[in-house]
């Protein structure tokens, strides 16, 4: 054997080895992959299931909304009937029973003869004959009639 001979088949050794040491990180990257193919395969069929069922929960959902939507705006027209109801028995009952609260009142005066509460000052025809702005003596509005 010649020198080139050694030389080639120390090269073809060095190759095969280099290629074995190569190999075995290949094969744990491809048992990797396969790993990741299981998981990917996994996570998509139990992913399918959930996404419908997350569809039948917002379309259920959005169906309950929808009634309660309407009860709403039944409710806010009930309101809005209370309302003008309301505002109606108190324009034709309220200011009737005010007015006789108030005659009933007068009558009930006038039959005992309530005078006025003691402290309380009833003014008089004219204003008063004498106070400020008035010097003693001088007679007021219409004090000089007969």
């Amino acid at each position: 054997m010649t020198g080139g001979e050694i030389a080639g088949l120390l090269a073809a050794g060095v190759f095969a080895v280099l290629v074995l040491l190569l190999a075995v990180p290949i094969l744990k990257l491809g048992r990797v992959f396969d790993e990741l193919r299981l998981t990917i395969r996994s996570l998509n069929n139990e992913t399918v299931p959930l996404i419908d069922e997350v569809t039948r929960t917002v379309s259920t959902t959005n169906s309950q909304l929808e009634k309660v939507d309407g009860i709403t705006t039944n409710v806010s027209d009930a309101s809005a009937n209370v309302s003008a109801l309301s505002s109606l028995v108190a324009s034709t009952v309220g200011q009737p029973l005010i007015k006789v609260a108030a005659f009933s009142h007068g009558v009930r005066r006038a039959f005992t003869g309530d005078a006025a509460a003691p402290g309380s000052h009833r003014a008089e025809r004219f204003g008063p004959a004498e106070g400020p702005g008035r010097a003693a003596g001088t007679a007021g509005p219409g004090g000089d009639r007969p």
